[in-house]
């Protein structure tokens, strides 16, 4: 057999793998009616956005080189871990994937991850990308940090909530502090995700709209998130102390979980009855 019709082989082969091993509740998809375990390859084919005759070609070893850029696609529709991405690159390929490549946001979250932080009642958690939009959150963040589905998608990012909005400025205990810290932890973030188009733009956005930006970004000052501590005010005036812990999504290098949790008896308390006043409002 010519090595390309093998590698072909081998890369369909290891896509109807993983494709059986993935399980369609995680994604809200219905049991009913399977065949065979795992997803289908129309939705596969779907997640992916590529043609599900293509995909399903790309399977039975026929479909000819898939570029880069549909390998990537293939490998978020897969849920492919990092180890796994890359094992589908050097057999699609014969290569690595490149070292900056960027997962776009726009996959979302897995349900499983959703389900996770919603079982957070008095735990404010949110996922970030590497550009810091905040894509998923649950209750306990609406209530306490921003009501990210009161704001157009474009708009849920820290950075353009922070410096934008002259509402979450006054919750804030010590503003330029805290502005300065998401500036330079930005900075970090933006470094390792490889989306210099993506982050100069929100860069030139954000320091045309506020001169506080603009100082901030030329201080060149770079650190990690990591753990520490917040300060924030309530709706009724009274602050509430939050320790906060970020962490990495074990296959999405472009998502970062950060949970926050009440410091002490009393903020607990009070992060209660705003989750609780949230509830009842809706």
């Amino acid at each position: 057999m010519p090595a390309a019709a093998n590698d072909e082989k081998q890369l369909g082969l290891y896509l109807k793998d993983r494709r059986a091993k993935l399980d369609p509740a995680a994604f809200g998809l219905p049991l009913t009616r399977r065949r065979t375990p795992g997803l289908r390859r129309e939705e596969v084919a779907q997640r992916a956005h590529v043609s599900a005759t293509w995909y399903t070609w790309l399977e039975q070893g026929r479909g000819g080189a898939p570029s880069a850029d549909v390998l990537d696609r293939i490998a978020r529709a897969l849920m492919l871990t990092q180890a796994e991405r890359e094992h589908l690159f050097f057999i699609g390929l014969g290569r690595a994937p490149d070292a900056h490549a960027h997962v776009h946001a726009d996959q979302g979250v897995s349900p499983r991850l959703q389900r996770l932080i919603d079982s957070m009642e008095l735990n404010p958690a949110v996922v970030k990308t590497t550009t810091w939009d905040v894509v998923a959150w649950n209750k306990a963040a609406a209530a306490v940090l921003t009501d990210y589905a009161k704001l157009p998608p474009n708009n849920r990012n820290i950075l353009r909530i922070i410096f934008a909005d002259p509402y979450s400025r006054a919750r804030q205990k010590d503003w330029h502090a805290v502005a300065r810290f998401v500036v330079a932890a930005f900075r970090a973030d933006a470094a390792r995700s490889g989306a210099s188009d993506k982050v100069k733009a929100l860069v030139d956005e954000l320091s045309a709209a506020s001169p506080d930006f603009a100082a901030m970004w030329r201080e060149n000052d770079v650190r990690h998130y990591g753990e520490g501590t917040k300060n924030i005010r309530s709706p009724k005036g009274d602050m509430i102390g939050l320790e906060y812990s970020s962490f990495a999504v074990d296959g999405r290098p472009d998502l970062g979980l950060v949970v926050y949790t009440p410091a002490t008896v009393a903020d607990a308390a009070k992060v209660k009855m705003l989750v609780k006043g949230k509830k009842k409002k809706r």
